[in-house]
C-alpha cells in the first residue's frame, strides 16, 4: 500500500501528542528526545511512519519512549494500526535554517550531528523583545554576531517557557547561516550526559572528549539537569575548562543563576558565573501582548484585538502555553468555521482558562483595571476627580461588587475610605454606561473575564 505525506488531521494529533509528551516528560527530555521527531508518512491501513535524525536517537526514543508515542497516537486515533520509527532520509547537514544558511561541510557536520536538531522557528528574527528579556537578546545577539568570544561563559536562565530555548536555537541558527565554518553543537545537558554514559558503555571516551572539545561553540540547555550526577559534572568540568583555554565560546541555560543551582559542584558553579550571567524575567503583559500579535502575524491571521488582550491578561504562566493558547483559538475557528470572539475563545480554552483562574480580590481588580486603562493604583485611592481617573475608578468599583462578596463599606475603604454611597453611585453609573455605551460595554466585559473564576 502507497505512503503518502499525512494531512492536516493527522499533523493536528500529532501535535496534540506532543503536547501531551511534552507535559508528561518535561522540557528537558522533550526537547532531547522527542521534539525531533517528525511524522512523515502514513497509509490507509492505519501504518504510520515516525523518523529519528539520526539511529542513536531512534535506538533510544525506540527503548525509552516510543510506547508512550504509539498508546497516545492510537488513543487519538482508532485508524491507527502500526506505529514505526526509522531513520529519517534527510541528510543531516542540510536541515533548515530558518533563513538559508551556507552548505555546512561534512566535519562539521559529523560533529554537528552529535547535538540535538534545531527548531526553523526559533530565530532572532521571531523572537519578540520586551524589558523581561532584552539583557538576555541582546548577549545571545552579540556572541551570535562576534567572530571573537565576547563572555565566556553566556549563562542564560529563568523559569519554564519564557524563551531560554529559543535564544539558544537563534544562537546556533545565525552562527551556522553566518559563520558556517564553526563547529557548533547544541544539545541539552540529559543529552550530553546520555552521549557520555554511551561512551562509557562501549569504552569510547577518547573519541568523546575529541569530539566535544574540537568545537567552535558548546552550547548546552537546561545544565540543572546534571545536578547531583558527579561524573557527569566532573566530564562536563573538565571539557569547560578545554574550551576556555583554546578561546572557544560555550552558552549555557538553566531555570536558576550559578549560585542558586543545587547539586551542582560549587568549582563549576564557579566556572559558570565566570562570564555574562543574563536572566529572563517573567514576561509583562505588553510583551505577552506583543508575542501574540507576532503570532498571528506568522500564522497569516490577526485575531480580533479585544481576544489578543484576554489572552495577554488571563494567561501568565509562560510563552509556550500563551502561543499554544492561540494556536488552539485559530486552529477550532478554521476548522469549524466560526468567528475568533470572546465567546468562542473563552469556550475553546476552558480548561486552561480554569487552570490559570483564581479568586478575583479587590486589590486584584483594582490592578487590572488601572494596568488596563494606564493609570497608577495610587490613583484609586486618590481624592482627584478628573474623568480619566474617575472613570476607571468607578469601573473597578462596579467590578468588585460584581465579582466580590465584599459589602459596600468595605469597597468604600479599599478606594481610599471612601463613603458606602460613593459605591452606590459607581456601581449605577457604570450600569448606565454599560447600557448606552459600546465601548464600555466591551471593556467590562473584557475585564470580567480576565478577573472572574
Amino acid at each position: 500500500m502507497k505512503m503518502v505525506i499525512p494531512d492536516a488531521a493527522l499533523l493536528a494529533q500529532w501535535d496534540r501528542v506532543r503536547d501531551q509528551l511534552l507535559k508528561e516528560y518535561g522540557e528537558a527530555t522533550f526537547s532531547s528526545w522527542l521534539q525531533p521527531l517528525s511524522l512523515v508518512k502514513h497509509n490507509n491501513q492505519g501504518h504510520v511512519v515516525i523518523s529519528a535524525p539520526n539511529a542513536f536517537m531512534r535506538d533510544w526514543v525506540r527503548d525509552h519512549y516510543f510506547r508512550r508515542v504509539e498508546s497516545l497516537l492510537k488513543a487519538g486515533n482508532d485508524n491507527i494500526r502500526k506505529l514505526e520509527l526509522v531513520v529519517s532520509d534527510e541528510p543531516q547537514p542540510h536541515r533548515a535554517t530558518g533563513g538559508g544558511a551556507a552548505e555546512i561541510p561534512a566535519d562539521i557536520a559529523d560533529i554537528e550531528a552529535l547535538g540535538a536538531q534545531l527548531d526553523p522557528r526559533f530565530t532572532f528574527d521571531n523572537f519578540v523583545v520586551g524589558k523581561p528579556n532584552e539583557l538576555a537578546h541582546a548577549a545571545a545577539l552579540r556572541v551570535a554576531e562576534s567572530p571573537e568570544v565576547t563572555f565566556n561563559p553566556l549563562f542564560l536562565y529563568g523559569g519554564v517557557g519564557l524563551g531560554k530555548t529559543h535564544l539558544m536555537h537563534a544562537i546556533a541558527w545565525h552562527i551556522r547561516k553566518c559563520h558556517p565554518e564553526r563547529k557548533v553543537i547544541y544539545l541539552s545537558a540529559e543529552k550530553f550526559m546520555y552521549q557520555f554514559i554511551r561512551a562509557l558503555r562501549f569504552k569510547d571516551t577518547v573519541s568523546f572528549k575529541d569530539q566535544f572539545r574540537s568545537v567552535d561553540v558548546l552550547m548546552i540547555d537546561d545544565v540543572q539537569f546534571i545536578s547531583g550526577k558527579d561524573s557527569t559534572q566532573e566530564e562536563f568540568f573538565h571539557t569547560f575548562n578545554a574550551l576556555v583555554e583554546q578561546n572557544h565560546q560555550i552558552i549555557v541555560s538553566a531555570d536558576k543563576s550559578p549560585s542558586d543551582l543545587e547539586g551542582m559542584e560549587d568549582r563549576l558553579k564557579s566556572r559558570l558565573g565566570w562570564g555574562l550571567v543574563a536572566d529572563i524575567h517573567p514576561t509583562t503583559y505588553e510583551l505577552r501582548l506583543g508575542i501574540l500579535q507576532a503570532k498571528g502575524d506568522q500564522l497569516g491571521i490577526r485575531p480580533p484585538p479585544k481576544v489578543l488582550e484576554f489572552l495577554a491578561h488571563k494567561i501568565t504562566s509562560n510563552v509556550r502555553e500563551l502561543e499554544g493558547a492561540l494556536t488552539r483559538v485559530l486552529a477550532h475557528a478554521t476548522l469549524v468555521g466560526r468567528d475568533i470572539t470572546l465567546e468562542t475563545t473563552q469556550e475553546v480554552l476552558r480548561d486552561l482558562l480554569r487552570a490559570n483562574d483564581r479568586k478575583a480580590t479587590i486589590d486584584d481588580i483594582q490592578k487590572k483595571v488601572c494596568e488596563y486603562y494606564n493609570v497608577r493604583v495610587a490613583e484609586m485611592h486618590s481624592p482627584k476627580r478628573a474623568r480619566s481617573i474617575a472613570r476607571p475608578r468607578q469601573v473597578a468599583m462596579f467590578l468588585c461588587k460584581m465579582l466580590t462578596p465584599r459589602s459596600l463599606p468595605e469597597i468604600g475603604r479599599k478606594f481610599g475610605g471612601r463613603d458606602h454611597t460613593t459605591v452606590m453611585h459607581a456601581v449605577k453609573k457604570i450600569e448606565e454606561l454599560i447600557a448606552q455605551e459600546d465601548s464600555i460595554r466591551e471593556d467590562i466585559e473584557l475585564l470580567r473575564r480576565m478577573l472572574e473564576t
